[in-house]
């Protein structure tokens, strides 16, 4: 039973190894199963199996029949994307592209969609809760930041 303290999104982002990130909404009601579909439209190769996990410690998400409440992703989860592949295909899966040409050309354009469904939306800038978004994760190069009442 999903609690009433469940509001009415939770947001996804999936991390690709290419360093790209997709960013959907659901209703934390909805399974996990619909971020799988979602994920199998979108993929550059939907043919070749794949699974989400969580990090730290590696967790493979493996029962989709789960809410986004009962799983823990709510409000909000970064989750990861990889090939299930064998060792000796493992090297072809990795390199990618891992999304489709047309998802990730639309990197940063706001579309409007008339779909009622939060999974169905099109990709748009990272607000804090927006559909479906891609993009592409820089290194981070900052500095180390020295506290103001630090004296040496």
């Amino acid at each position: 039973m999903v609690s009433s303290r469940v509001s009415g999104h939770t947001v996804i982002r999936v991390r690709f190894p290419d360093n790209h990130t997709l960013e959907a909404t659901f209703h934390p009601s909805e399974t996990v199963q619909s971020l799988v579909d979602l994920l199998t439209k979108i993929v550059a190769r939907p043919e070749l199996p794949f699974y989400i996990y969580t990090t730290t410690p590696k967790k493979q998400i493996k029962d989709t029949s789960q809410d986004f409440y009962s799983a823990g992703f709510v409000p909000g989860a970064i989750v990861y994307f990889s090939y299930n592949m064998p060792k000796d295909d493992a090297s072809d899966a990795k390199s990618g592209p891992f999304l489709q040409e047309e998802i990730v050309s639309l990197k940063g354009l706001e579309l409007l969609t008339k779909h009622a469904e939060p999974v169905e939306s099109a990709p748009e800038t990272i607000p804090e809760a927006s559909p479906p978004v891609v993009q592409e994760k820089k290194p981070a190069e900052k500095k180390p930041v020295k506290p103001k009442w630090l004296k040496l």
